[in-house]
């Protein structure tokens, strides 16, 4: 008999994660849904042929509040956009968008939005989507808007991927423009901005290889170790080094960690399981050398039409493999007889290489072993809570997807002919 998709899903499947006291101090046991939509996402804006476009986009990222079992952040990209007609150009809904998190509340079965925060520099001017200036973390993207106007680039646009809640309540976030790596404060102000070009504010640098990631497919995950010391970085795709055709059919993407404190960096090669996969989504620690990561292609889970749709979630272990960083810090990175470590491709050429990548083990494929259907295209999000319970996050895109000819269609799931829109998936692993 299968569960119906929308709605309160059964709240038996998923027992005890976490507990709170309340004010006669017994313990009271969370109760975790199968699946949580965020509900009633207020309205963006109508395009003139009448597509919605919501201020949904959370589920880029999902954090859990340590403090509270019922509270997660979830963490919006750039903003509504869609490809352009002319080639390189993005066509963004709303040029004035500020990435945020929000804050929401898991009650009766649903997602509530309980706070926005938004992002902002040093000064406390808010951030955009936009595309950066040359120098600063280009893509190569020519933004414009929706009267087919020309935009400028900024040196403050952020489009933000990865999510790390901090002990102390600060944000990491990563993102697929520079790549940047951002500490924001609670109320989401900018500490401290980290690239590969040194154009950030504290003057911190990423190694320049990363400076090479694929348009669009940058660092996509960032998680930190449990002792809060190290942020690790997980890119997309592989990266065009030294250029797109040259790594064609590569599955060889790059993990980087960070230590917070002194700036060190360190850099593994990660497989994926498929060349034509859209990549990694994201990144969660379970230990200081542990990971869970999840792979996914663009196909809509779910769908008759898609059997071969492909969003599963990974064990990795980084303890005992290679570090291929680049002691000169070169724009290439570190090469193994003259090829890059994305030319090398895929194990065989590791192996050749004589570098050992991650381990990695299949834990969940959110296709068959969720106790509802998955119907996303995008997961996006993942993070694991109290009773090693696992969190997914989709991201919905506003509500909207490209409609072929530089406009906005709306993004209406295959298997139930709904409008998508941000949810969360709960289900316990066996770790």
């Amino acid at each position: 008999m299968k569960r119906p998709l929308l709605g309160i899903l059964a709240l038996a499947a998923i027992s005890f994660t976490a507990c709170k006291k309340n004010t006669t101090d017994t313990v009271t046991p969370v109760v975790y849904p199968d699946m949580a939509e965020a509900s009633d996402p207020a309205l963006l804006f109508t395009t003139s042929l009448g597509v919605k476009v919501f201020n949904g986009g959370f589920g880029s990222s999902v954090a859990a509040d340590p403090n509270d079992p019922n509270v997660f952040y979830l963490m919006t990209d750039r903003g509504p956009n869609v490809a352009g007609t002319i080639p390189n150009s993005i066509i963004l809904g709303k040029a004035d968008f500020t990435p945020s998190i929000g804050k929401f509340r898991l009650k009766d079965g649903k997602l509530f939005l309980e706070q926005t925060i938004e992002f902002k520099n040093a000064a406390g001017v808010k951030l955009n989507g936009l595309p950066n200036p040359a120098g600063q973390g280009a893509t190569g993207e020519v933004p414009y808007d929706l009267n087919n106007k020309v935009l400028d680039t900024s040196a403050d646009g952020i489009d933000s991927e990865g999510l790390v809640l901090a002990s102390d309540g600060t944000f990491w976030v990563s993102d697929e423009y520079g790549p940047h790596i951002v500490h924001f404060d609670a109320t989401g102000k900018t500490i401290e901005r980290i690239n590969p070009f040194g154009s950030g504010t504290g003057g911190r640098k990423l190694p320049l290889v990363f400076a090479k990631r694929r348009p669009n497919r940058g660092m996509e995950g960032l998680a930190i170790t449990p002792d809060g010391k190290t942020l690790v970085g997980l890119m997309q795709s592989p990266m065009y080094n030294p250029s797109s055709a040259a790594i064609s059919g590569s599955v060889v993407l790059r993990i980087l960690t960070f230590d917070i404190a002194t700036g060190t960096t360190k850099q593994y090669a990660y497989l994926m399981d498929l060349a034509t996969l859209t990549g990694c989504s994201e990144i969660t620690a379970l230990s200081a050398t542990t990971f869970l990561t999840i792979e996914r292609d663009g196909l809509y889970g779910g769908a008759p039409t898609n059997p071969s749709a492909f969003k599963k979630v990974f064990k990795i272990d980084i303890s005992n493999a290679t570090d291929i960083s680049d002691a000169a810090n070169s724009a290439n990175g570190k090469l193994f007889g003259g090829k890059t470590v994305e030319e090398l491709k895929d194990a065989a050429g590791l192996t050749t290489a004589g570098i050992i990548p991650v381990t990695k083990t299949l834990v969940l494929d959110l296709l068959k072993d969720l106790p509802t259907i998955y119907p996303h295209d995008k997961a996006e999000g993942i993070a694991l809570i109290k009773g090693n319970i696992l969190v997914i996050s989709n991201d919905d895109d506003f509500g909207v997807v490209d409609n072929g000819a530089s406009g906005f269609a709306q993004k209406i799931l295959p298997l139930s002919n709904t409008i998508d829109h941000n949810r969360l998936y709960f289900k316990k692993l066996n770790l």
